[in-house]
């Protein structure tokens, strides 16, 4: 069934953890909800991409399933809202879970796996226009991107949670307990740049949960770059 809707481990002070990102990795964004008897294929696939270093696999649970009886303890209206964003950018009326938005442009229905795979596979070949280099100091990430083209770009801080089961009570999942892989709990914009110069910037990332940074047109169009420290 297809549903539519309209609508970091703490170091010490002289120890550090680096990621550098040349040509990649993919990022896949998930829309999702525990309130949706479609999303569980598409979270169980997200498990398995989340193991994978060639891809940034991030879940985010949006909020428009929680009226039909079981509320995500995942979700936020933020979420909700960039979704929203990504379908303005294609001229689209509705929202769906679940979805997976791959590089910040092609939109494909989550529990398509040979959809999703050769998605993956054709924006892995053709690579990122921007490396992009984190360093983790104590609680603080460096944050380096080499310039790839001149632009209006957002440099997004993505905090989220590895892994986590949830027993689903009510709603169309009841009596499931699901697990779900890299829940995004923040996704802030903590810097602009137009990519004329390199990029070098220190952002605070405080606790030991994963951080991804990911470079991209505006906050609803293509990804030209990412990495992550897991």
């Amino acid at each position: 069934m297809r549903h539519f809707f309209a609508a970091v481990a703490f170091f010490g002070l002289f120890q550090t953890t680096q990621a550098f990102a040349q040509n990649g990795p993919v990022v896949i964004e998930l829309y999702t909800s525990q309130g949706c008897s479609s999303c569980p294929p598409a979270d169980a696939m997200l498990h398995d991409l989340a193991k994978r270093d060639d891809v940034i696999a991030l879940a985010l649970h949006v909020d428009y399933w929680d009226y039909i009886g079981w509320k995500d303890s995942f979700a936020q209206p933020a979420f909700t809202a960039r979704q929203h964003d990504y379908a303005r950018a294609v001229n689209s009326a509705t929202v769906y879970t679940p979805q997976m938005v791959i590089g910040g442009v092609d939109h494909v229905i989550g529990s398509r796996p040979m959809q999703v795979m050769d998605t993956i596979q054709a924006h892995s070949a053709k690579g990122n226009p921007v490396a992009v280099s984190l360093t983790r100091q104590g609680e603080n990430i460096q944050i380096s991107a080499q310039p790839g083209g001149t632009g209006e770009y957002v440099v997004q801080l993505v905090r989220y949670t590895p892994e986590e089961t949830v027993a689903i009570r009510r709603g169309e999942n009841a009596g499931r307990n699901l697990r779900y892989a890299n829940i995004v709990t923040s996704w802030t914009v903590i810097e602009r740049w137009d990519g004329s110069a390199p990029l070098d910037i220190v952002a605070q990332a405080d606790g030991d949960a994963p951080v991804a940074v990911i470079i991209q047109q505006a906050t609803n169009g293509p990804i030209v770059g990412a990495a992550q420290l897991r």
